[in-house]
């Protein structure tokens, strides 16, 4: 990963928190995932795959598009 930012960003945690009772690693069991992708994806440090991204829209009762912003500037 190196630390470098995606030109991805999101507003899972925000949303995570304010809108469920789900932990990083609850979240994870939903969506497939390990936690650390769960960190990684909410730090904006990894990008992830559309399927992940789907997956996590849908538990979290969230539109792709408002959870998910692309900017190609951002990099």
């Amino acid at each position: 990963m190196g630390g470098k930012k995606t030109t991805i960003a999101n507003h899972i945690k925000r949303v995570r928190l304010a809108r469920t009772d789900l932990s990083q690693a609850a979240l994870a069991e939903k969506v497939s995932a390990t936690r650390q992708t769960i960190i990684a994806v909410e730090a904006q440090k990894y990008a992830p795959s559309l399927e992940l991204a789907f997956r996590i829209s849908y538990v979290l009762g969230e539109p792709l598009d408002e959870l998910f912003i692309f900017d190609p500037e951002w990099d």
